[in-house]
């Protein structure tokens, strides 16, 4: 994503988590001007309708996890064809994304920086340099770091400061490894996404 990033919470008018620990600060723009960007009055703004509120939705999505529209609508697709609930599988393939578990495990401050140590070929996932941050992980799975990669600055402080780890990975901080359990529950899942929203959008 290109641009400046806290005008796409502004527009989503909600948290989107896309800066790091600076989204956790009353530094965060949202915090000091919650309206959507643009030379727009709150008398003129409208009530949103309700393919609006869809499609707020699926943006949000879009860019909590960093997706492009084509890997997005190509998610869906594969989430409509599996068996069970359609919006709870299409959380499930965007929490296995490799660059959403390296921001789980707490390797990195955000999903935007971990995406950048993915393709800078800084993870290996079961001892194999990945360098996708789109890659789905497995149960079984095992992610650690290249020895240089524990140097950099962001990366140390990341880990120093921790992080709550889902109930479906697991994290040393000893052998700084993290290990995929098993595939997410909707419950593992503490993301702010409407995914029936989503469903109904597609849907139409």
């Amino acid at each position: 994503m290109r641009g400046p990033l806290c005008r796409l919470c502004r527009r989503e008018g909600k948290k989107l988590f896309l800066k790091g620990e600076k989204c956790y600060t009353d530094k965060c723009t949202i915090e000091k001007k919650s309206s959507p960007p643009g030379q727009v009055t709150r008398a003129r703004r409208r009530r949103e309708s309700g393919y609006a509120l869809h499609l707020r939705e699926k943006q949000s999505a879009k860019r909590i996890y960093g997706c492009r529209e084509g890997q997005f609508r190509k998610y869906f697709e594969i989430a409509a064809h599996k068996k069970g609930a359609t919006g709870e599988i299409l959380l499930q393939l965007l929490e296995r994304r490799l660059d959403n578990v390296i921001y789980q495990l707490g390797f990195a401050p955000s999903r935007n920086t971990a995406k950048q140590l993915i393709s800078h070929r800084h993870i290996f996932v079961n001892a194999i340099k990945v360098n996708i941050p789109s890659y789905l992980v497995l149960p079984g799975d095992k992610i650690t770091i290249s020895p240089k990669t524990k140097k950099i600055p962001v990366v140390k402080k990341s880990i120093e400061q921790g992080k709550d780890v889902p109930a479906w990975l697991s994290f040393d901080k000893e052998t700084l490894t993290g290990s995929v359990n098993d595939l997410p529950k909707r419950e593992d899942i503490k993301t702010d996404i409407k995914e029936e929203l989503i469903v109904e959008l597609y849907s139409k």
